[in-house]
């Protein structure tokens, strides 16, 4: 879709904003305003409830091959359009092209695997204590839905979210980041075009998120939401939630854990911790946030680390050549800023990086702390920035400890050739998602979901569509035998 003529996306209509006004998008790379967008308010979310339930019937007994081929569709334009879709990802967000294309996939990829389970949303026959009963398990969509995604993944974000509502039959709206809205209306017209009926999917996008929100929370046909984005927002919705019983997924912060031990593969962790730390510039909830390294390769490990991540190259990720893309604004950059000057200024020594470059852009060079301990903001407060702080650890109970000693438990990374420690470390550490000599554990195949107050519910894999399914039971009586 051309930029300059973004819309919301409301009851299948490309549309203006009640209220008419409009706010600016900005390319972090440059600080250039490259879209105005409508600024959606209260009455636009009650436009598309009333869209949305005006076909929630027709959508929810729709045959679930019909449903699965609609999201056939919409994962092969993706694809088909991935350069003109990664293009302006990087220009909304900031990432790197190679990152953009590869996000396009991974988002396309949700819309396969939902399109496929939309057909396997099977029931059960359970037997009855009484000869002359049977008992009949059904799934049912569990209603319309509300997707809020956030800026750092957002492509990938909407289509976890939209993929599994619409295989289940639900009708959804989307309220995508202020900051990155356009890859959202996108995603919109690729659902449109392969033949999704209007009111099905709404895309509204708004600066004062609070009002815009509490008119989907308030009404209670609304019965399902679905939040990425910070614990102190995604416990404000569970709140608001009760009051209506909504069905609520919660995907929040982490502060994720990076454990090397002194028999892993060194190169191979190495390899991992860039991918695992350095991926979307670090402002990844799964983001490696603490490397704890045991003491006989410390030393190894952070020359290593330090070597690869001066060896990438920052700028606008519409360069081929650039692997380290803008943080998404100041703000961004301010909180890098002050854990690592929070780091430093209690001993921690600065090995690569550490200092904002001059010019343009909300720029941050890759960052390695050495002499990193649990009492810094930065082993404390997850940084989301490219600033890899090494821990050093002597034991495997000790750094289990260490590593849960967090109120976020989305995911872990450890690594190690020790076939029983993977396994230890597997039950004891308290987070959803593990990396076991892994860096990049996320596939649309996998449950996505975290422990603690890093949220509730599970999206991606068969896990992901029963977010979206309520379950009834049928007892069947007059069976004669």
């Amino acid at each position: 879709m051309e930029i300059d003529k973004a819309r919301l996306y409301i009851g299948g209509e490309w549309t203006e904003a009640v209220a008419g006004t409009y706010f600016d998008v900005v390319n972090p790379a440059t600080e250039q305003v490259i879209a105005r967008v409508p600024d959606a308010g209260p009455q636009d979310m009650r436009r598309a409830i009333d869209a949305a339930l005006a076909v929630q019937a027709s959508w929810a007994d729709a045959p679930a091959a019909e449903r699965a081929q609609i999201l056939l569709r919409a994962a092969q334009s993706m694809r088909a359009q991935s350069e003109d879709l990664a293009r302006l990802m990087t220009e909304e967000e900031g990432k790197p092209l190679s990152e953009s294309r590869g996000e396009i996939a991974y988002a396309s990829s949700f819309f396969e695997w939902f399109a496929e389970e939309a057909k396997r949303v099977y029931g059960e026959i359970i037997p009855a204590n009484s000869a002359n009963k049977r008992i009949l398990v059904i799934k049912r969509p569990v209603g319309l839905s509300l997707a809020i995604t956030p800026w750092n993944f957002p492509a990938a974000m909407i289509t976890r979210k939209v993929g599994p509502a619409l295989a289940a039959g639900c009708p959804v709206i989307v309220k995508p980041s202020e900051l990155t809205p356009l890859s959202a209306f996108a995603i919109a017209k690729i659902l449109e075009d392969a033949g999704l009926p209007p009111g099905v999917l709404s895309v509204l996008t708004g600066t004062q998120p609070g009002p815009l929100v509490q008119v989907a929370m308030d009404e209670f046909s609304v019965r399902k939401i679905s939040f990425t984005g910070s614990t102190a927002v995604g416990k404000r919705l569970m709140v608001q939630a009760a009051e209506t019983m909504k069905r609520v997924s919660l995907e929040l912060g982490g502060q994720a854990p990076f454990i090397v031990f002194a028999d892993a593969d060194l190169d191979a962790a190495v390899e991992n911790a860039v991918i695992a730390k350095m991926r979307s510039v670090g402002e990844s909830c799964v983001a490696a946030n603490r490397m704890y390294v045991q003491r006989p390769v410390l030393e190894a490990f952070s020359r290593k680390l330090t070597d690869a991540l001066a060896a990438m190259r920052m700028g606008d990720g519409l360069q081929n050549d650039v692997t380290v893309g803008p943080l998404i604004d100041g703000r961004a950059v301010a909180k890098v800023e002050r854990h690592v000057a929070d780091a430093q200024k209690q001993g921690a020594r600065l090995l690569l990086g550490g200092t904002r470059p001059q010019g343009p852009g909300y720029f941050y060079p890759p960052t390695v702390l050495a002499g990193v301990t649990d009492s810094m903001l930065i082993a404390q407060e997850e940084t989301f920035g490219p600033v890899a702080a090494i821990l050093a650890f002597d034991t495997e109970d000790e750094v289990i400890a260490r590593a849960n000693n967090t109120r976020a438990g989305l995911a872990a990374y450890y690594f190690t050739r020790d076939v029983g420690r993977v396994m230890r470390l597997a039950e004891h550490l308290e987070y959803g998602i593990l990396g076991a000599n892994d860096g990049l554990p996320s596939t649309a195949q996998a449950p996505f979901g975290g422990m603690k107050e890093s949220g509730l519910g599970r999206e991606g894999s068969h896990y992901g569509i029963d977010e979206y399914l309520d379950i009834k039971y049928v007892s069947l009586g007059g069976i004669n035998r």
